[in-house]
């Protein structure tokens, strides 16, 4: 048994966007966090996700994009501090990689399996990155919804954001959260 490896999962922590530092991974260290994080389950080796990374000014580029969806689809004007909010939504790690759902029609692999092939990239990408000393959040908020901030992004039809994962050094160490009972969770069959 690998007891370090199992420590290191039963103690992972997902780390509040905002509690990530500067520096990010270096171009190397990004690298291997996304050569590592696409090798997950792919039914046929299809691939049905890709990477879009952000950093630097890109972050900035990318809150005005979010201060416009904010504009253009709020049902009442957004106030001056939401839209500060919004442009200042990337901003809050060195880097975020979003992860697109990218599922393409192949008879024997059901679109459901390729999507959470995406949903696996999502977590082997925070477990790579953990592994080099990074904090990371998987989220998606409203912006992975926005029809304005997946045209900005290209998003393909039929492409959905599966997260953005915000990486960077911790700044604390994450609080540990209740966890559900496994009990509650389990059924042995035939019961």
């Amino acid at each position: 048994m690998n007891t370090s490896l199992f420590e290191f999962l039963a103690a992972r922590r997902s780390a509040k966007p905002d509690r990530l530092a500067a520096p990010g991974p270096t171009p190397e260290e990004l690298r291997a966090i996304l050569t590592t994080g696409a090798r997950v389950p792919d039914h046929k080796k299809l691939a049905p996700w890709r990477f879009i990374v952000f950093e630097g000014e890109a972050r900035t580029a990318m809150g005005e994009v979010f201060a416009r969806a904010c504009e253009k689809e709020e049902r009442e004007p957004p106030s001056p501090i939401r839209l500060e909010l919004e442009r200042g939504r990337f901003l809050r790690a060195p880097l975020v990689i979003a992860v697109v759902s990218s599922p393409t029609h192949r008879p024997g692999v059901p679109e459901w399996e390729q999507v959470l092939s995406a949903g696996a990239v999502c977590f082997n990408v925070c477990l790579a990155a953990n592994a080099l000393g990074f904090g990371t959040s998987w989220i998606t908020e409203w912006v992975a919804y926005s029809p304005t901030v997946r045209e900005a992004l290209g998003l393909k039809e039929g492409e959905r954001i599966a997260g953005f994962i915000y990486v960077g050094r911790p700044m604390e160490k994450a609080e540990e959260r209740e966890r559900p009972e496994l009990e509650k969770l389990l059924t042995v069959w035939p019961a």
